[in-house]
């Protein structure tokens, strides 16, 4: 699996599910948008779907079209779909049907061609298998972006983080950076007051934007707050998506 891209782009992965990649995908293809560029999102693997009447439907995908505004087919921004809400190794295997790398990179071609910048979301951690053999970092060494890392601002993240880094670095790719979500500006709590600045320090890496725990975000919905896209528009993005040396 080795996907040839000539656009600049950012694979955004995290520590753990449910963390916010989609929420920092969104908000990152919003600020492109606002700043003039075509963006191009790409979820290649997708659980946990819907039937619809055109098949299976990621949710996380038509968030992702919305704030880019990708016209591209759903099936090319999410080419590998499954139903249950599993890793992709177990889910491949229940429903008889392997990761589609032709698939994947025919999605990634396209998005490629048609935009000036491509943000690609992973499933899970890196650590997600998708087969006997492979997991998400790999997929993230095939599309070759520099990497970034959502991860929460509460007790745990410093080791969390620091694991996902360590590995993004030893595959060879680029470390963009880390993006916290759902941090309390307010909080009394140490660990939460303190651990930006090592997440940071520990990772020898930028915390490039710290997005709020606000009420409203449902990207499922459509719907980001002003807030969230403002707090990630604070660096040039475009400049991050370069591919420069580790």
């Amino acid at each position: 699996m080795q996907f040839n891209l000539t656009k600049p782009g950012l694979f955004i992965t995290a520590t753990d599910t449910e963390v916010g990649k989609t929420v920092v995908t969104c908000a990152v293809a919003a600020v492109l948008r606002r700043n003039g560029f075509k963006v191009g999102v790409c979820k290649p693997i997708a659980s946990g779907c819907r039937h619809d009447r055109e098949g299976l439907v990621s949710e996380d995908a038509e968030a992702l079209a919305h704030f880019a505004d990708c016209r591209l087919p759903l099936d090319a921004i999410n080419p590998v779909r499954y139903h249950v809400p599993l890793a992709p190794a177990e889910a491949a295997e229940r429903e008889s049907r392997p990761v589609d790398d032709a698939a994947i990179a025919e999605s990634l071609q396209r998005l490629d061609a048609a935009h000036d910048v491509v943000l690609v979301e992973g499933i899970g951690g890196v650590m997600v298998p998708l087969d006997d053999t492979r997991t998400v970092l790999d997929l993230a060494v095939a599309v070759g972006y520099p990497v970034v890392v959502a991860t929460r601002s509460t007790l745990g993240t410093l080791n969390h983080t620091a694991l996902t880094c360590k590995v993004i670095r030893e595959a060879g790719l680029r470390l963009a950076g880390i993006v916290i979500n759902r941090y309390h500006p307010d909080t009394t709590d140490l660990a939460e007051q303190s651990n930006a600045r090592w997440l940071a320090k520990q990772n020898r890496t930028k915390v490039l934007a710290t997005i709020p725990d606000a009420p409203g975000v449902r990207p499922e919905r459509a719907e980001l707050p002003g807030e969230v896209i403002d707090a990630v528009d604070v660096i040039d993005w475009r400049d991050a998506c370069k591919r420069q040396k580790v």
